[in-house]
């Protein structure tokens, strides 16, 4: 999926992540800084790149400033960007989320 433009979800709180989505020409790249890198941080990008591949992006940087957030979280999050970053906000595939 192309991204059309930058894009952020969440916050900067405890037990939050921001996750930012620039458009990047040279494939996927993903970013983590975390509280918990050194406990998590494989896992972190591990699902970085499911949710990604999931969603089928491509071609882009996701940048993840982790605060100790559940991977329920952080998916939501990763998911959240990507729709902004390709300007879909109505007939979103609920079902596949």
């Amino acid at each position: 999926m192309k991204i059309k433009t930058q894009a952020v979800a969440g916050t900067l709180e405890s037990s939050d992540a921001q996750v930012m989505i620039l458009p990047n020409s040279s494939g996927l790249k993903i970013t983590l800084d975390s509280s918990v890198y050194d406990q998590y941080g494989k896992h972190i990008i591990a699902l970085a790149e499911q949710t990604a591949k999931t969603l089928q992006l491509e071609d882009a940087t996701v940048k993840i400033v982790d605060k100790g957030a559940l991977d329920c979280t952080i998916k939501a999050r990763i998911e959240t960007a990507f729709y902004r970053a390709i300007d879909q906000q109505s007939g979103l595939p609920w079902e596949v989320l």
